[in-house]
């Protein structure tokens, strides 16, 4: 009786501590955007950061590092709504852009050094990473989460 007790005293802490540390990384995304998110792609993928992915075209090739000039193609969507507020999609006029240097929102910094030359991924930057409460008027509302297909086309070493 007595070690019955224990063992489910015992895996009561165990799920309680790992309750507290699973709810120790706070969510991101909105309880709006988070619920369209996994309606919409159920098997997205999430970083350390909170920026959800999916890859669209894996590849192999040079990962950008800080520093880094990283010539992309991409076309951003809000995700409430899917508008297209921006667009670089043009091989000949790729975005060109230092890595990690406060040229672009804090989203890309992040998920740009994930990528590899050649790679094609959809992406969902929260309002947290991307234009927060200011947004970008009038294209961009505040507190809106993004949805990006970003192409990395090439890096340039510092």
């Amino acid at each position: 009786m007595r070690l019955r007790f224990m063992l489910t005293w015992g895996l009561a802490v165990l799920l309680l501590l790992g309750g507290t540390s699973a709810r120790a990384q706070r969510e991101k995304l909105p309880p709006d955007d988070y619920d369209l998110v996994y309606k919409t792609w159920p098997d997205i993928k999430k970083t350390n950061g909170g920026i959800r992915y999916i890859v669209l075209k894996a590849a192999d090739g040079t990962k950008p590092k800080p520093g880094d000039r990283a010539s992309v193609l991409y076309k951003g969507t809000l995700l409430q709504g899917g508008k297209q507020f921006d667009a670089a999609e043009d091989p000949k006029k790729p975005f060109v852009f230092r890595v990690d240097r406060g040229m672009v929102i804090k989203g890309w910094d992040e998920i740009i050094q994930m990528m590899a030359v050649g790679a094609k991924w959809m992406v969902v930057i929260p309002p947290e990473l991307a234009y927060g409460s200011r947004g970008q008027p009038p294209s961009i509302p505040r507190d809106a989460s993004l949805v990006f297909e970003i192409e990395l086309m090439k890096v340039e070493g510092e």
